[in-house]
């Protein structure tokens, strides 16, 4: 265990916490591997129909990736972190959806419709709140140009108004910057991933205290 003094007092990184934030990076690198993998199908091996049949397993694979990364990062506020992961079980459930409603696989479903993307686009979005927060938080060069990068291909492919040629390569550029933002959190120190623990305490002390004002102000009104 390490011992910090931080903002509203010391703190105490445990196994735990050490444990919690290698699940948060082997989500990512999981995630990331399987985007990787099926961005090489889609640019390689696009026409090959096994090739986009697997295209839904390693999707699967990726969102469970990033629903344990989603449960295992530090997020001091604790309404967005749950709004992330809301976003994350929306898209899942749209892309169930999806999957279930139409014969073909998944990516040529999803391709062909992209109204489709307006539900399962939202995976995709808890994935953009990571990119933003690594980048405000680490000041992490690859995720400034993810968190613009995923919102205009996704956006573009809904209106129509991206090429297929810039699709390809917004789509190349998104899965080399995901891995190297992946294999770059390995090599962080892990503390900086935990954060201020002592913000955390204040925080939930603060709203515990908050809820108790609410509780008592409506049992005398």
């Amino acid at each position: 265990m390490v011992h910090l003094p931080r903002q509203f007092g010391e703190f105490t990184i445990t196994q735990s916490d050490r444990a919690g934030t290698i699940a948060y990076r082997t989500g990512l690198g999981v995630a990331a591997l399987c985007f990787a993998i099926g961005t090489t199908l889609v640019l390689q091996h696009g026409n090959n129909p096994a090739a986009i049949q697997a295209l839904t397993p390693i999707f699967a694979c990726f969102w469970i990736a990033l629903g344990i990364s989603l449960a295992t990062i530090h997020i001091y506020m604790v309404a967005l972190h749950r709004l992330l992961q809301v976003f994350w079980a929306i898209g899942g459930a749209a892309a169930l959806a999806v999957a279930l409603s139409f014969k073909e696989p998944l990516a040529l479903a999803v391709y062909d419709r992209p109204a489709t993307l307006w539900g399962i686009g939202f995976t995709f979005v808890a994935l953009t709140g990571i990119y933003f927060k690594e980048a405000f938080c680490f000041n992490r060069l690859e995720t400034k140009f993810l968190t613009p990068t995923v919102p205009l291909l996704i956006l573009g492919h809904i209106g129509g108004f991206l090429s297929t040629d810039k699709e390809q390569f917004l789509l190349a550029v998104w899965s080399a910057l995901f891995i190297i933002f992946a294999v770059r959190k390995f090599v962080q120190p892990i503390p900086q991933d935990i954060g201020d623990k002592s913000i955390f305490e204040y925080l939930k002390i603060k709203n515990n205290a908050s809820g108790a004002l609410v509780a008592r102000e409506s049992h005398f009104g």
